[in-house]
């Protein structure tokens, strides 16, 4: 049978069976089952108690890292801020704002320092690497390897501070190098004189530690890092860093403790520089040398265990410890130092802004003479136990000072001068001036005057009876003896006659600018003057006849500018007061002081020499002053509270300093004559005595008291 055609539709058995496998073959759809919750679960009497802390620990936890990305952010921000606001390193290595002086001696060699130093830019490449080495090494050893701030370190110092019973923050900071250059940098926050007073108020104020300025420092430590290279960070410390004596950065330091460049100091010299970081005035090797030795070598041990040295080079070190040059280790001329920054304007000394270099007369070999035999009279013939003082001043003829002492501590300064500030009686020191006006008049050293008792009326007073020192009466005596043995009667005598006011004149004209006593007591140096005018009023003498100003600055400048700005060159000789005869005869009656009167303990074998002693009632001064050919030396002791002392008179200690101060001087040198002329007979042919009004023996025992023991 045949198959019936096919055609494009099943037959209705095909479709019903295909269907049918259809439906057999396809799944029925599963039923969407449906969701139940889960019963809680039972939490039990633990679960219960646990459940608030739990809770709160997730909310904590929620809450912290959305907090830490906040304050993430913040500190990002402020970085970036600060490391924005960075200016060029070449505008903040000196933020001082005033200047400073450097003083130079008489050859030119720099002897004092005033002000904050600031010895020029230095880069953290250009200093020595021993240098550059040793303040990472005593600093912060992981400079290198930190982004401004280490906690490590910060971890370390407060479990120490806590240790030794300090708060967290006192005592170590844990300060990385960068941490310091922001303290240094106060934070970017400038100084301003309508807010504090001082550099020192506003340094103190940067210094301050706080929680939010700890929190401060660090940021502003980690935008410093952005902004500026690891060796820039360091370039800012070598220059701002303090370090002691005035010194402002490593160069400055350098210069001042070993008389060199930062570029030129050894492991020993960097390693004491280093070692200053840790407490500048402790530490200055011009304050304690062996102190400052050891911290070095503790500096030096950090460089070798750091392998910045080898151990050979730390023995080496240690074996020859850094040296202060000879001007460090001198320290001298304070005294002097201070008087020569009165003589400049305030606005180049005291006040300057600008570092100001200023050339003295100053002579440091005759500085030292001064100041070792002060020192060696003081300790071999005073008690340890005496409070008294005593100055000295070394001067040219024309008044130039060579050096200056004024006070028993001859390395201090800033301090009261005795030798410029004191205003004390000359006594018998004054007695030169009378005798003076009276050889400019026309007397002759060998003119004779009466030794004899006197009584002068005082208009309001009444009647004054002086004695001598030694209380005795000899009767005619030359002038040039009545001098050299400072008797006072004849002074007195001669005073009168030939006139207060003309003897006040003379000694006013000399250099003596104190108000000078108007009654007869003049002659007997009542009237206070300064060790400065009376030397100075000598120099007159010595240089036959002119006064002189006493001076010790040269020339000022401003620093690295070879044009002074100001000059005392020719101030020191001024108009002539007395003939130069009676200078020449004057310098001979008191050369016989020393030769043979009062001043015999300035004796120098084979020098001529010539001076006068003098000792106020009941020693409470005690003077000399004398000169040979070139330098006049005055000196005076006492007590600074005015009372009297024991067994000193002008020809004794005083003397005796005035004597160690000139050997020295004239050690290695020529003798050279006195500039004077030995007298010839007397002019006036008679002696002189008492012709005024004269009491009838009633002594004023006050008066008496007071004045009949001035002499010697």
């Amino acid at each position: 049978m045949a198959r019936p055609p096919k055609s494009g539709k099943p037959l209705v058995a095909e479709r019903r069976y295909n269907a049918q496998a259809e439906q057999r073959a396809k799944p029925a759809p599963k039923k969407r089952a449906s969701r139940k919750k889960a019963a809680p679960r039972k939490r039990g009497l633990v679960g219960w108690i646990l459940f608030p802390f739990t809770w709160a620990l997730r909310l904590i936890l929620r809450l912290t890292w959305k907090l830490g990305v906040v304050v993430a952010l913040l500190i990002g921000a402020g970085v970036l801020y600060f490391a924005s606001q960075m200016p060029p390193i070449e505008a903040i290595v000196d933020a001082r704002t005033k200047g400073s002086v450097t003083l130079l001696d008489r050859d030119g060699a720099v002897f004092a320092w005033r002000g904050d130093q600031f010895g020029g830019m230095v880069t953290a490449d250009s200093v020595s690497r021993y240098l550059h080495d040793a303040v990472v090494a005593t600093e912060d050893k992981r400079f290198y390897g930190h982004f401004g701030i280490s906690p490590r370190g910060i971890a370390s110092a407060v479990r120490i501070n806590l240790s030794e019973g300090r708060g967290p923050l006192s005592g170590n900071g844990g300060s990385t190098i960068t941490q310091q250059v922001a303290k240094l940098l106060c934070l970017g926050v400038p100084y301003d004189a309508a807010t504090w007073k001082t550099e020192a108020a506003y340094e103190d104020d940067c210094r301050r530690t706080t929680i939010w300025r700890k929190v401060k420092e660090a940021i502003y430590s980690m935008g410093m890092e952005v902004a500026y290279s690891k060796e820039d960070i360091l370039t800012i410390y070598f220059n701002r860093a303090y370090l002691g004596a005035g010194s402002r950065g490593f160069e400055a330091a350098a210069n001042r403790y070993f008389g060199k460049s930062s570029a030129d100091v050894n492991p020993a010299e960097s390693a004491m520089l280093a070692g200053l970081l840790k407490a500048p005035t402790s530490y200055a090797p011009t304050n304690n040398m062996q102190r400052a030795v050891d911290r070095a070598n503790i500096v030096l041990g950090l460089m070798e265990d750091q392998g910045y040295i080898t151990p050979e080079q730390a023995r080496d070190a240690r074996a020859r410890p850094a040296q202060l040059s000879q001007a460090a280790q001198a320290r001298a001329g304070g005294y002097f130092a201070d008087w020569v920054m009165e003589q400049g304007p305030d606005f180049f000394t005291r006040d300057t802004t600008e570092d100001v270099v200023i050339r003295t007369t100053l002579d440091q070999r005759i500085q030292t003479a001064a100041e070792t035999a002060l020192t060696s009279i003081f300790e071999t013939k005073l008690k340890p136990s005496s409070k008294a003082q005593a100055a000295v001043i070394v001067m040219s003829a024309d008044g130039a000072v060579r050096g200056m002492v004024g006070g028993r501590d001859v390395r201090a300064s800033g301090v009261f001068n005795r030798a410029t500030q004191a205003r004390r009686q000359p006594g018998s020191a004054f007695k030169p001036f009378i005798y003076a006006t009276a050889l400019d008049l026309g007397f002759s050293p060998n003119d004779m005057i009466d030794d004899a008792p006197l009584t002068i009326n005082v208009p309001g007073s009444g009647p004054w009876v002086p004695e001598n020192y030694d209380r005795k009466f000899k009767g005619p005596i030359t002038l040039t003896q009545a001098l050299y043995e400072s008797r006072n009667i004849p002074a007195i005598l001669l005073s009168e006659e030939v006139g207060r006011d003309l003897v006040r004149t003379v000694a006013q004209k000399f250099g003596i600018e104190s108000d000078l006593a108007a009654g007869p007591a003049l002659a007997l140096g009542v009237s206070e003057s300064t060790l400065l005018e009376m030397s100075g009023a000598f120099a007159g003498i010595l240089n036959g006849g002119s006064a002189v100003q006493p001076y010790g600055l040269i020339d000022l400048r401003l620093k690295g500018e070879t044009e002074p700005l100001m000059d005392n060159i020719g101030t020191g000789l001024q108009e002539r007061v007395i003939q130069q005869s009676a200078a020449r005869e004057l310098t001979y009656m008191m050369s016989q002081v020393v030769a043979r009167g009062t001043g015999t303990r300035a004796q120098i074998p084979g020098w001529e020499l010539a001076g006068k002693s003098g000792t106020t009632n009941s020693a409470r001064d005690a003077w000399f002053i004398g000169f040979n050919a070139d330098y006049v030396i005055g000196v005076w002791m006492g007590y600074d509270d005015n009372s009297p002392m024991t067994g000193v008179t002008g020809g004794g200690l005083p003397a005796e300093i005035w004597q160690a101060t000139m050997s020295h001087v004239v050690t290695g040198e020529t003798p050279k004559p006195l500039p004077m002329d030995i007298p010839g007979p007397s002019t006036t042919g008679g002696v002189l005595e008492d012709t005024g009004i004269v009491a009838d023996g009633q002594i004023m025992d006050v008066l008496n008291n007071i004045l009949g023991g001035l002499g010697n």
